[in-house]
């Protein structure tokens, strides 16, 4: 597959399943959105902040933190410095294994504060916001059945709007930070949509796979099996151990937004054939 079709190939895949009709979100991005944010990531080598997290109850939900993992390993393997933003309780379990710069949950006061402060001390070369809950018309969080969730929020939406890097956001239903660049298409869905926008909008069925399609660009102009170092499935049981749960189903599974794991593993599969790698298969 030629470097011009691949981004395009990319973004068909990652929304095939349609779940919640990001199908249609697709068909009014201009084409090739994968390689453009993953051009300004592969030629990255300083600080990256990836902002994660979504809560679900008291917990995190597994959707968002798997990529995010994912991309910051992926990163790292290419000499830039990812640090992982998010509040507890998934700060506190992230940062026994990875850098993290954690955010405080709950209340509006001090977060334009906390992100300019967080943006002085990590000066990034870009920001990348993976399935984190983004503010609506009203100035609240909700989730995918319209629960006001503002009380268990952190706020990564304002690392975006003071960003003097390039912003990059991935999401699944439209209450994701950056999802405000197509907030007029998003009028008609079931959800209250957020107005934080973005530079680069990434769309998918599962937010994780939108990191795993920038992944196999990065790793197919890199010229390495990038996505062939990485397991879903670990990652997803290194969450559920410590307390994750399905976004969709609110169990603690290792599954992505009720789909089970092997459905992610199949599309990493396919995303490594389309990247060129499939002979190591």
């Amino acid at each position: 597959m030629s470097e011009e079709q691949l981004s395009p190939a990319i973004e068909e895949l990652l929304v095939a399943r349609n779940p919640r009709g990001m199908a249609s979100i697709r068909n009014v991005l201009p084409a090739g959105y994968y390689a453009r944010a993953a051009r300004v990531l592969n030629t990255v080598r300083g600080t990256v902040l990836i902002g994660t997290g979504f809560p679900v109850l008291d917990t995190f939900e597994t959707d968002g933190p798997v990529g995010a993992i994912a991309l910051y390993q992926t990163l790292q393997a290419i000499g830039a410095h990812p640090v992982l933003v998010c509040g507890p309780p998934l700060s506190r379990v992230l940062k026994q294994n990875y850098r993290v710069h954690e955010i405080a949950v709950g209340g509006r006061n001090s977060r334009q504060a906390e992100a300019s402060a967080a943006l002085q001390l990590w000066q990034p070369e870009a920001i990348v916001s993976i399935e984190r809950p983004g503010l609506s018309a009203r100035g609240h969080y909700s989730n995918i059945r319209g629960e006001d969730i503002s009380e268990r929020c952190a706020c990564f939406d304002d690392f975006l709007n003071q960003a003097s890097c390039p912003t990059i956001a991935i999401g699944d239903g439209g209450n994701e930070i950056g999802m405000g660049n197509v907030h007029e298409h998003l009028l008609n869905f079931d959800i209250e949509p957020t107005i934080t926008c973005c530079d680069e909008l990434l769309v998918a069925d599962v937010s994780n796979w939108g990191a795993l399609g920038l992944i196999a660009i990065i790793g197919y102009w890199q010229g390495q099996d990038l996505l062939g170092t990485l397991s879903t499935r670990n990652t997803l049981a290194y969450l559920s151990a410590h307390g994750s749960v399905d976004g969709v189903t609110r169990q603690n599974t290792l599954t992505e937004d009720g789909l089970p794991v092997e459905t992610g593993e199949s599309v990493l599969l396919q995303l490594r054939k389309m990247t060129g790698f499939g002979d190591l298969l």
